[in-house]
Formats: C-alpha cells, sequence, structure tokens
C-alpha cells in the first residue's frame, strides 16, 4: 500500500479518544518520513513500545470497533496492480498471506476482505477481554517475519524456497531473503541498493515519493527568496502498469505448498 497503515489506526484511534491531537500530529509527520525514506529499527521499536502502553487496559471489543475506521483509510491506498499480481498467485494454486507489523486482527479483517488466504501480524496479551499491553508471540517486523513465516510453513506444508515474498522497505530483507523469489516494490534506497546488487526483480507502482521529494525542495527554495507564504499545489498521482506477475507502513507472501504443483 502506499504509506504506513499505522496512520491511519491512529486517525480512528484518536476519533475514539485513544489517541492525543499531539501524538496525531507525529503519526502524520512519521508517516511522511517513511513515505520519503523508508523505516528505521528505533522509529518502529518507538511504534512497538507506543502501541503497548495505549492498549494497556483497552477492551479488545473496543479495538476491533475501529475497524471500519481503519479500513476506509487503508482500502483506497491499496495498490490494485499489486492485488493482481496477489490473485494471479492464487489462480496458479498457491495461497497468498500478508505479514506486516501490524495487529494481527487488522491483517486478518483485510486479508478475509481482499480474499486472501491469511495474515501474519502483531498480537498482544489479552487477559479477561481486556489488553495487558504485553506482547504475546513474535513481533512481525525484521528478523520476526521469517519466523512468524517458518512457523506457518512448517504447520501448513509450504515450501518457501518455492515462494514470493514482496516489499518496499530494507526492513523486510530477513523476510526476502527467507524465500525463493524474493520481489521488491516502490523500494526505499537502501532496499533498491541491495536489489541492483542481487539480481532482484523491481516492481514500481507510483511516484509519490519523487514528487514530495520535489515539492519540498521547491517550497525551500522559494521561502529563501521570498517572506510570504508559499502555496504548491498538489498534483496527480501517476501509476506506471507493472510487468506480468512472476507481497508494513505491508509485506507479502504468496506461498506454495509441497502437494500442489511448482510454480513457473
Amino acid at each position: 500500500m502506499a504509506g504506513s497503515s499505522g496512520l491511519h489506526w491512529a486517525r480512528a484511534a484518536r476519533s475514539s479518544g485513544l489517541v492525543s491531537r499531539r501524538k496525531m500530529a507525529h503519526y502524520a509527520w512519521r508517516n511522511v518520513k517513511f513515505r520519503l525514506r523508508g523505516s528505521t529499527d528505533e522509529e518502529t521499536d518507538a511504534v512497538r513500545a507506543e502501541v503497548a502502553r495505549m492498549l494497556e487496559g483497552v477492551r479488545v471489543r473496543d479495538l476491533q470497533r475501529l475497524a471500519p475506521k481503519v479500513l476506509a483509510g487503508v482500502l483506497p491506498r491499496l495498490y490494485p496492480q499489486m492485488l493482481d499480481v496477489a490473485y494471479a498467485h492464487q489462480d496458479e494454486g498457491r495461497r497468498v498471506f500478508i505479514v506486516t507489523a501490524a495487529s494481527q486482527d487488522l491483517a486478518s479483517i483485510i486479508a478475509r476482505i481482499v480474499g486472501f488466504d491469511g495474515a501474519l501480524g502483531a498480537r498482544y496479551e489479552v487477559v479477561d477481554g481486556v489488553y495487558t499491553g504485553r506482547d504475546a508471540g513474535i513481533f512481525t517486523y525484521r528478523d520476526g517475519k521469517p519466523l512468524a513465516m517458518r512457523e506457518l510453513a512448517e504447520a501448513e506444508g509450504i515450501d518457501l524456497g518455492s515462494s514470493w515474498a514482496y516489499s518496499d522497505s530494507e526492513s523486510d530483507l530477513p523476510m526476502l531473503r527467507a524465500v525463493g523469489h524474493p520481489v521488491v516494490v516502490n523500494p526505499d534506497p537502501e532496499l533498491a541498493r541491495v536489489a541492483r546488487e542481487e539480481g532482484w526483480e523491481v516492481m514500481r507502482f507510483e511516484q509519490l515519493g519523487r514528487r514530495l521529494k520535489a515539492a519540498a525542495a521547491f517550497g525551500a527554495a522559494a521561502l529563501v527568496g521570498s517572506a510570504g507564504g508559499v502555496g504548491v499545489r498538489r498534483g496527480r498521482v501517476r501509476r506506471a502498469v507493472p510487468p506480468p506477475p512472476a507481497p508494513t507502513t505491508l509485506g507479502r507472501l504468496a506461498s506454495s505448498t509441497r502437494t500442489r504443483r511448482r510454480p513457473r
């Protein structure tokens, strides 16, 4: 998807009183930085800690009721081309899973809505229907993603060596290296460098990151020459058509079972 799902979760939480206005502004700026240069370990660890603190004492039912508002922001940001790739995998007999640092509940809901086969997300401890603020399993970020994938592969008879993984962030290198067919989508600079060195397939769907950088540079230059305000009109986002298919702020995994035919 374009951007991070965390911003839309924060918006829904803000409207329900779980997040302050100051925190909301902080998440919005973090989302802009994510679009421009990807995530960092420090930022993601900070978000994880903030979410855990925020969830402490919250009823599971109340969090589930945020789902419609979160999905209203997330679903329009999904790349339709990426959905086409995922559905092509399914038509070839492969199962498709979302693998994300977002919560398991949110990831599972999105997977059901878009017609995927499942999801691997972050889990938090629940006691008597209330979140304790503590983790309840593997944190599905960086090295945690392949750990969760291997657990799924062992349980479901999936051959990761014959599977595909898609990501836009350097933080997902462990996930990409855990499968036989890594693909990068609108990669951040570090992931793009690794993809070139490794000869991985690269897909590019939109140019919003470049437009934001250009707008920021133009605004800075204009302010140097004038004390007045500067207005930059937002242009349309152009989407490129990807090559034929060979899966956060979402990683995606297309798997092949040992009992099914090998992928082409």
